[in-house]
């Protein structure tokens, strides 16, 4: 009974629509209205700046992490539970029912929950995404790179039962989020941190 009621917990906290009410406390802008009209750092960035982006993508962060640390010390449960908890805290961030069941692509927020998972395979993907965006100045393909490498560099590094799995399938799920973003980079179409337009 517990560990489902910590499930819906987790949802509650990866719902948690961050940018969106930053976005409106801040310039009273509904960023599913802005730049690309996602609800998610990047976004933030694009349309509020830095000083707004940093808080959303920590907080985004932190509630990823969060659920997976302390969640199984109340209920006692065994790691595939923290999986469970991680795994519902991204889907609510993705789907949150506090904006109509829109949020942001879940890249941050799968961070945190690997920073509890697999500190060492996150920090693997994480200098894949900065070499990606640096030399291309596209965070979407930056974020594509990362979750390809994810699941290859959670077998390879210590990590918690069943974690590559759970790694390999957030992967598919993170670049099917950006089916969108693949489509225009093919069609050489997405645009560039930095350029005149706005990129998606």
């Amino acid at each position: 009974m517990i560990p489902a009621l910590l499930l819906v917990a987790a949802y509650l906290v990866g719902a948690t629509p961050t940018s969106y009410w930053v976005g409106r406390g801040i310039s009273g802008k509904d960023l599913r209205n802005e730049g690309s009209g996602n609800l998610g750092a990047t976004n933030a960035l694009r349309v509020l700046g830095w000083k707004a982006a940093l808080p959303v993508l920590l907080v985004d962060i932190v509630k990823g992490w969060a659920p997976v640390v302390f969640f199984p010390l109340i209920d006692g449960s065994t790691a595939s539970w923290a999986l469970a908890y991680g795994a519902a805290t991204i889907v609510g961030h993705v789907f949150s029912f506090w904006v109509g069941f829109r949020g942001g692509k879940g890249v941050a927020t799968s961070t945190g929950v690997f920073l509890a998972l697999a500190p060492w395979a996150i920090l693997v993907a994480f200098l894949i995404w900065i070499g990606a965006v640096a030399a291309t100045r596209m965070v979407s393909l930056g974020s594509i790179l990362a979750a390809a490498t994810l699941p290859v560099a959670t077998w390879f590094t210590p990590h918690e039962a069943g974690t590559p799995v759970f790694a390999l399938a957030l992967a598919l799920f993170v670049i099917w989020a950006h089916r969108a973003n693949i489509a225009r980079i093919a069609r050489g179409e997405e645009n560039r941190f930095g350029s005149a337009k706005e990129q998606r």
